[in-house]
Formats: C-alpha cells, structure tokens, sequence
C-alpha cells in the first residue's frame, strides 16, 4: 500500500514538472513578447506624433491592430497637452516661453477618437505634450495559471503595459 502510495504521487509529481512548468514557462515567454510587441508600437506611435506633429485616424487605426495583433485586448489612453496660444491678455509672444506662464489644455481618448472620426487628424503644434498608456484587459495564459498555482488574486495585475509619453517636436501641416 504504501509503494503504491508513494508510486502515484511520484507520477504525479512527474506530470507536473514533465508539462505544466514548460508551460508555464511558454506562456510567460509569450506575455514577454507581447510586452516587447506592445511597447515597441506604443513608443513608435508617441514618435510618429512627436516628429509629424499630427495624429491621424490612420496612424491611430495601424497602433491598435498592432497591439491587438498579439492577440490580447487593451485599454488605451491618450491624453494630449496642447499649449495655449492665448494664455492671458498681459502676456506676450515672448513670455510664454518662460516656465510657469505656459497654459495647457487636455484632450483625453473619448475627444481624441471623435476629432479623429470627424476631421480625420489632429494637428499638433510645437511644445504640445503627448501621453499613451496602454494595459492589457484580458487574463493571459500566465496570468491564469498563476493564479492557479499561487492563489494571486486582484484586478489591477495587468500582464502587459507600456507607456511612453513626449514633447512634440514641430508644428503640424494642416
């Protein structure tokens, strides 16, 4: 009885480490991808504004089906600083390069995609500030199996982030 005991649990114990750590490892090994995936197009895209000066539906449109393509769902945010060209009456041209005088505005995502579906671009001008944030909203394999093992529980353990955010660099071609 008690090699038949010791016998099972032995096989049990093989099975485990014959296939759920490799894929367990797998599974991580694909998330570090889709991180790799998600931050490289997130950094990409913050640039591509940075430099242009725009944002079109086009370029917004070819960053989420890169981020999609890795086979996760995504929350992005989007919020952009844009400088104000009148800040106060007493203020001049010159002085509103000075620190402390500059004034922004904020266009979050809701704004963003509905400027972009009605005019189909944004133009940005020199000194607005860009910021993408970008988390994953479905449990990935590890994240599951994790779980699993080691009882982790929480809604705010995302697997896949990437953030990137800039100073855009030149004013916009209307």
């Amino acid at each position: 009885m008690g090699d038949s005991l010791i016998t099972i649990v032995a096989i049990f114990l093989a099975a485990v480490l014959m296939f759920v750590f490799p894929l367990m490892a797998m599974s991580e090994r694909t998330d570090d991808v889709a991180q790799l995936a998600v931050q490289t197009a997130t950094t990409d895209f913050v640039d591509n504004v940075r430099t242009t000066g725009k944002l079109t539906s086009d370029d917004y449109e070819k960053f989420m089906q890169t981020i999609t393509s890795t086979g996760n769902s995504f929350d992005v945010d989007i919020e952009i600083q844009i400088l104000d060209e009148n800040p106060g009456v007493k203020t001049t041209q010159a002085e509103m390069t000075k620190i402390g005088e500059n004034l922004y505005y904020n266009l979050y995502t809701s704004q963003i995609e509905e400027k972009l579906n009605n005019n189909g671009r944004i133009t940005l001008k020199e000194g607005d500030m860009v910021s993408v944030t970008v988390k994953n909203t479905n449990q990935t394999i590890s994240q599951i199996l994790k779980n699993f093992f080691y009882q982790l529980s929480g809604n705010e353990t995302y697997q896949i982030t990437a953030q990137n955010a800039g100073i855009v660099n030149v004013n916009g071609s209307k």
